[in-house]
């Protein structure tokens, strides 16, 4: 049993947990993931590693509460226990002196991208942050993000915080001044990361998504999480979850990740 030493609200129906979880804490790296189970009765679900504490033995996640088994997350209190927590699992994200690196992220995308975003910061890159929400109330990590960029942009959609648009906004414009740019990661809505790695696409700038598709074992074997990357059928859990953007099948990631609305609902209303 995995025992929740934290709960905090960073935004309506955002919750971040910390969780005792010694044996994970010691092996994770940026861009991982763990595949926990509420109860006995819950489903299987992943999620990126947000931060963790080596020495505390801990590791944070953050999350959205938008099916059934994040809001049966969400009623869990600093405490309670979670019964199944697998990791970490996928491929650390590639870390080293690219030299300007332009960390973007979306919604609860931010969450992941903090602990690349340090690390690239930690291997002596500068690193320029851009992040958005919906509204000023949805943004997340932002005084967390602050503390690790060389530059930090924010925006929203409804312009009620930073630059009223999308975080390709910005990237735009630092393209267009001609800004160096040597890198870029992207996490957020599938939608973003495919205008991303369009923008980025013409200028040859090299892109790195996280992809989060259906998940079910996390190991590679069932294949829910197949993805089409340079014409080839990959598994997040096991081949990413970090890709090139500019091989990714963006269209069809987009079609799989409907498949279960239908059930999803279901699941709700009961």
């Amino acid at each position: 049993m995995y025992e929740i030493v934290k709960k905090k609200e960073l935004a309506p129906d955002v919750k971040l947990f910390e969780v005792s979880a010694p044996l994970v804490a010691k092996k994770a790296e940026p861009g991982q993931f763990v595949i926990l189970r509420p109860d006995e009765k819950g489903e299987r679900i992943p999620l990126t590693i947000a931060d963790f504490n080596r020495e505390r033995g801990t590791i944070t996640i953050i999350f959205q509460e938008v099916g059934k088994t994040t809001k049966k997350l969400g009623y869990m209190e600093k405490g309670n226990k979670i019964l199944n927590f697998v990791g970490p699992l996928g491929c650390p994200s590639e870390i080293k002196d690219y030299g300007t690196v332009v960390c973007i992220g979306g919604g609860i995308g931010v969450a992941p991208l903090y602990p690349i975003a340090m690390a690239l910061k930690k291997a002596d890159n500068k690193v320029i942050s851009i992040i958005g929400a919906r509204n000023k109330n949805l943004l997340i990590l932002e005084k967390e993000m602050q503390e690790i960029s060389d530059e930090l942009y924010i925006t929203t959609d409804d312009g009620s915080m930073g630059h009223h648009g999308f975080v390709s906004d910005i990237l735009k414009k630092l393209i267009d001044e001609g800004r160096k740019i040597d890198r870029v990661f992207a996490i957020g809505p599938v939608i973003m990361m495919k205008v991303i790695s369009d923008i980025t696409r013409g200028h040859g700038l090299k892109t790195i998504v996280s992809l989060n598709p259906i998940m079910v074992d996390g190991t590679g074997m069932c294949g829910g999480c197949r993805v089409s990357v340079g014409n080839e059928i990959k598994f997040a859990c096991v081949d990413g979850p970090e890709f090139d953007a500019h091989l990714v099948d963006f269209d069809s990631l987009m079609r799989r990740n409907k498949r279960f609305l239908k059930e999803e609902k279901i699941a709700m209303n009961e």
